[in-house]
């Protein structure tokens, strides 16, 4: 059958990033308590077009993720990317998942489980010729509480405290867990967030918050003080942003650290 795709288009320029965006797929993740957790993914897989191509092969790609075993590694998604640039003939492949990530956790007093969801997103970029370079890049975003301790010195009673965000986007070279990266974004606040709180609970979870207040300017350093120490990092990008309880205005502060965003074309 003819091959529309390879004929001269009508305006000959280069694509940066063609392809399919929206996937939805079961996807499996390795889980520190469990061995491995299965989620439901939105894919976006791209790759770039010459400017002698007319367009590429949509289906090729979802033909690649059929084919693929469903399972979130360093390695895994590499075979993945290689498979895409492959079939596609092209120099560049990339691929996205975005997932939710659950963790059970125990209130600090009673015990009592509740599971907490966490955004993910994981890029992986293969570019160039032979075995190419390839990108890992791992994304979470973690809640945390913060107790601003200004409010907390200058005031007779009490201070104002608010849910906290904290967004690292990270450059990796190797294997490390979730849940390693989680813990490390919520003892780098006043205190973790939980799903399930008796009363003593949240009286243990108040006083322990307002004995460690910080500024989004201490959570944010405190991330990237542990992430600099981290082995499987080869850069990141973490940002924090307060939901300020008696602003109407967020505080946000930034860290980069041997960084380069993966250019994801408006993802």
């Amino acid at each position: 059958m003819i091959d529309v795709q390879k004929d001269m288009p009508d305006v000959a320029i280069p694509i940066d990033r063609v392809g399919v965006r929206g996937v939805k797929m079961p996807l499996w993740v390795r889980d520190r308590a469990n061995e491995k957790q299965c989620t439901v993914a939105s894919a976006d897989l791209t790759v770039d077009l010459p400017s002698s191509f007319k367009g590429t092969h949509m289906s090729r790609f979802v033909e690649s993720l059929e084919a693929w075993e469903g399972r979130i590694s360093f390695h895994s998604v590499r075979d993945l990317l290689a498979s895409i640039r492959s079939r596609l003939e092209a120099r560049r492949s990339q691929v996205s998942f975005r997932f939710p990530y659950f963790i059970r956790k125990k209130a600090p007093v009673s015990g009592m489980e509740g599971t907490v969801g966490y955004d993910c997103v994981l890029t992986g970029t293969l570019a160039g010729e032979g075995e190419g370079v390839f990108d890992f890049t791992l994304e979470i975003t973690v809640p945390v509480m913060t107790v601003c301790p200004c409010s907390k010195a200058i005031s007779d009673e009490g201070a104002h405290s608010q849910r906290t965000l904290v967004h690292m986007v990270l450059l990796t070279d190797g294997f490390s867990w979730i849940e390693d990266f989680v813990e490390l974004a919520e003892e780098s606040g006043s205190s973790p967030v939980y799903t399930t709180l008796k009363r003593e609970d949240e009286k243990y979870v108040t006083e322990h918050a307002f004995a460690s207040p910080c500024f989004v300017e201490d959570v944010v350093r405190n991330v990237a003080k542990r992430l600099k120490e981290h082995p499987h990092l080869r850069g990141f990008h973490v940002d924090v942003e307060s939901m300020e309880s008696i602003h109407n205005h967020n505080a946000v502060a930034c860290i980069e650290y041997n960084f380069h965003a993966t250019d994801t074309c408006g993802q």
